[in-house]
């Protein structure tokens, strides 16, 4: 098991300027109910999470505030207030309203980081349709496997997506029309399906009747991955905003004068519920950047806008790790609170934050069928580096044997939850039977094991089908990997359990390396001595392999999956979620 860290301890003046400054009397007294009723005060509430997160905030003083700063990958600049996306949502909405959509009807978005994606979620949220939003690295079989199982009536895309949309035009049915966003377009492409956004959006009416929804109306949908099969649709209701609202409030620390980045596609989760619901329910100010990841760009970001609020995934903190001295040359004392997620956070980046940015990092746990932050490192919490922190106010959380018998302090088991929270997947589209499978005995199982340590905070061991039993110990490979990232020579790790005639499974570590280290067998060596001595002796890799790249999701978390396949000469499954690799 993780060997639990020295904590690191909030001063008094961080603990009282968190929004949750008391989280035992909070998590006692919390219901969803009064979080719900909180939101439905304003005159003008419509159960409608595209209307909760901007439209409200327009009828306000909030409305001519900035909601979006925009930066393209090009350094073009562009800015919008909160009237404006409630305006500009509302001209989409009813775009699609004279298209004939209608409420529960699909609209993908296949878009990069752009304004015109947000505009889109949004109106598609108004009408009642339910929104899916597709990385824009998605090549024509990730694409086909998507858009045939919804049956979308709609895609948007740009005209450098097209052709791969153009492709399998002739696979999808039930598609009546493509919208093209024209934006920096240099030929603008013709065909019968084509409607052409910004020549839709200048003649159409910016007045819009937001549809009131249900709690279980289902507002969007993602597809996750599996190591076999298809793709799976998970299906979030609006009500889940209660949730995302409340979690961007109390983990994020969002207040009135906060620029806030989350770095997250929309693509994946995290940018759905925190790039665009849950943080601007909150009326903060957002920046959303479209191009790729580059320290010196991030860091310059920060600076000019002057961010605040930071959320990011591990990966990006590991390769920064990598050039920290970039982080010198620029200001960014405007930070007060760093948060991670998509991944385990390593102990080691979290020191990492507060030595080199003053500011530790907050790792958070959730999942794409949770919907919303479940788990976390509060701002005023000590962190335990290494730790996912408590569970949120209104989850409960427990450690908890296959058949759903509660276990112990310190024992490792299944971590679960309670299904009772807002932000729950409603279903999995088209799939009743795979959504039974994820419940046991009253719990939801997430697939991840982990255990729970004295004070209550949560510990992640690994995916259940990524532990390594190795002569008959179990060991977690997230926490290899940790004692891995703390040698100077590495960037990042993977391990996986490789089978042994006679240890049952070897522990293997992929290791990318620093660019100035050269791999050699001595290093090797070296590196499954570090494990042995600062994590367990069962626990150091027989085998070590330095590669150049390991094979990420585009929301950072390693495919330990892909890497076992690989070495075993299996097949690999559903790739379409991953970084080139």
């Amino acid at each position: 098991m993780l060997q639990v860290s020295k904590r690191i301890k909030k001063t008094e003046r961080q603990k009282q300027s968190a929004n949750l400054t008391d989280y035992e009397q909070t998590y006692r007294s919390f219901s969803w109910k009064d979080a719900e009723k909180d939101l439905a005060k304003e005159a003008s509430y419509i159960l409608n999470a595209a209307h909760i997160a901007v439209d409200r905030h327009a009828q306000t003083f909030r409305k001519n505030k900035i909601a979006l700063y925009y930066e393209g990958e090009n350094g073009e600049k562009e800015k919008y207030t909160f009237l404006e996306l409630s305006e500009l949502s509302s001209k989409f909405a009813n775009t699609l309203h004279t298209i004939g959509i209608d409420k529960g009807e699909r609209v993908f978005i296949f878009l990069p980081r752009i304004p015109e994606l947000y505009i889109a979620f949004l109106g598609i949220l108004k009408i009642g349709a339910i929104a899916g939003t597709l990385f824009s690295a998605f090549q024509e079989k990730a694409l086909i496997d998507r858009l045939s199982n919804s049956q979308t009536k709609i895609i948007v895309t740009d005209a450098k997506l097209f052709p791969r949309v153009s492709h399998i035009l002739k696979d999808l049915p039930h598609l009546k029309k493509v919208i093209l966003v024209e934006r920096g377009a240099k030929n603008v492409p013709k065909h019968p399906k084509l409607l052409y956004y910004s020549k839709i959006m200048e003649k159409i009416s910016s007045e819009c009747k937001v549809r009131q929804m249900k709690k279980d109306d289902p507002s969007f949908i993602l597809y996750t991955s599996g190591t076999t099969g298809k793709p799976k649709g998970v299906i979030h209701r609006h009500l889940a905003i209660v949730q995302e609202h409340v979690t961007a409030k109390w983990v994020l620390d969002l207040k009135e004068d906060d620029i806030y980045w989350c770095t997250a596609d929309p693509g994946w989760v995290t940018g759905i519920a925190y790039g665009i619901l849950g943080s601007w329910s909150n009326g903060v100010a957002a920046v959303v950047f479209g191009g790729r990841f580059d320290p010196s760009t991030w860091y310059k970001i920060i600076q000019d806008y002057k961010v605040t609020i930071w959320y990011t995934a591990p990966t990006a903190i590991r390769m920064l790790m990598a050039a920290s001295d970039v982080s010198k040359k620029y200001d960014l004392s405007n930070l007060r609170h760093l948060c991670s997620v998509g991944e385990p956070l390593n102990p080691e980046a979290v020191v990492w934050g507060q030595k080199v940015l003053g500011l530790p990092f907050h790792d958070t746990w959730w999942q794409t069928e949770l919907g919303a932050i479940c788990i976390a490192n509060y701002p005023c919490m000590d962190i335990k580096p290494g730790s996912m922190g408590k569970p949120v106010p209104g989850v409960t959380a427990a450690i908890v044997d296959d058949k759903g018998n509660e276990l112990g302090h310190h024992k490792e088991g299944n971590l679960a939850l309670r299904p009772t929270f807002p932000s729950l997947m409603k279903s999995i589209w088209r799939r009743p039977n795979k959504y039974k499978s994820y419940f046991v005995n009253g719990w939801y199982m997430s697939g991840d094991r982990a255990f729970r340590d004295k004070d209550g905070y949560y510990w992640f061991i690994g995916r259940a089908d990524d532990v390594i039993k190795t002569s008959g110990e179990r060991v977690g490979p997230f926490e290899v990997e940790s004692t891995l990232v703390e040698h100077p020579s590495v960037v990042e790790a993977g391990v996986i359990g490789k089978p042994d005639a006679l240890r049952g499974e070897i522990i293997k570590a992929f290791i990318v390396l620093k660019s100035d280290v050269k791999p050699t067998d001595a290093l090797k060596n070296e590196l499954s001595l570090f494990v042995k001595k600062h994590l367990a002796g069962h626990a150091n890799p027989r085998e070590v392999e330095f590669i150049d790249k390991l094979p990420k999701t585009r929301s950072g978390k390693i495919m330990r999956r892909v890497l076992k396949a690989k070495e075993l000469g299996l097949p690999i499954g559903d790739t379409s979620t991953l970084e080139e690799y």
